[in-house]
């Protein structure tokens, strides 16, 4: 039987409130307004890290989310991740248009358990999980992504993996040479704040002329998720089939 505790009003940081809501050993968050980068993400990331050492199931009810950027879709895969490797799992439950949009165009509808009421998304914890990480065919083009935001980094991984390339990513630009050097990738991908590394950005030029060096635009984190991701993959395909 399920037992409720009463709900109450969590956080809100500025265009995003949540509410938590607890059925006995699963944690419902249910979130109105906007996930980006900021204070947004920040109050979502408060709630939800220390799950992953108290009760590890938790539910998101999207229905009221207007607005998601790069970095807070990368939020949602990299917590979900973070909860799964800590025993846990993460379920998302009727997500509003907007969101189930960018969710199909990017192709991480998949990634995520998703269900339709938060009732479903409760009792889908008693089946165990059902995670399995998916590609879009079996490419063999890899790709080495490098910045200094975990976020970004999940959200890229997930996009590209998503569309059968191999990824690898890092935040220390060390790593990223030699993963260039290891791996031969065809494409390095830097974001914004790797960019900001002159030092860095200069080592990459010279590692292996081979290699397509793909810079993200600065707003690239704050920028609507979706469309985000049809541009990154539409300039990867270009540069893969020159």
């Amino acid at each position: 039987m399920l037992r409720a505790a009463t709900c109450g009003t969590l956080a809100t940081a500025m265009q995003l409130t949540l509410q938590k809501q607890k059925v006995d050993d699963i944690v419902v968050i249910r979130c109105q307004g906007r996930i980006v980068l900021g204070a947004e993400i920040n109050s979502l990331q408060l709630e939800l890290e220390p799950l992953t050492r108290l009760s590890k199931k938790v539910v998101l009810q999207l229905e009221e989310v207007s607005f998601v950027d790069s970095a807070g879709l990368g939020t949602l895969v990299r917590l979900f991740g973070v909860l799964r490797a800590h025993g846990g799992d993460l379920k998302l439950c009727r997500l509003s248009p907007f969101l189930l949009q960018v969710l199909n165009v990017t192709n991480l509808l998949r990634i995520f358990p998703v269900y339709a009421s938060e009732r479903e998304s409760i009792q889908a914890f008693s089946k165990g999980p059902h995670f399995h990480e998916e590609t879009l065919g079996q490419s063999k083009t890899r790709i080495v992504c490098a910045d200094t935001s975990y976020d970004l980094l999940a959200y890229l991984s997930a996009l590209l993996k998503r569309s059968g390339y191999e990824v690898f990513t890092t935040r220390n630009p060390s790593d990223a040479k030699m993963f260039v050097k290891v791996t031969r990738p065809r494409v390095l991908i830097c974001g914004p704040g790797m960019q900001a590394n002159e030092l860095a950005m200069k080592g990459f030029h010279e590692i292996d002329p081979k290699v397509q060096l793909l810079l993200l635009p600065s707003n690239f984190s704050t920028a609507e998720a979706g469309q985000a991701g049809i541009d990154l993959a539409s300039r990867v395909r270009v540069l893969i089939s020159n």
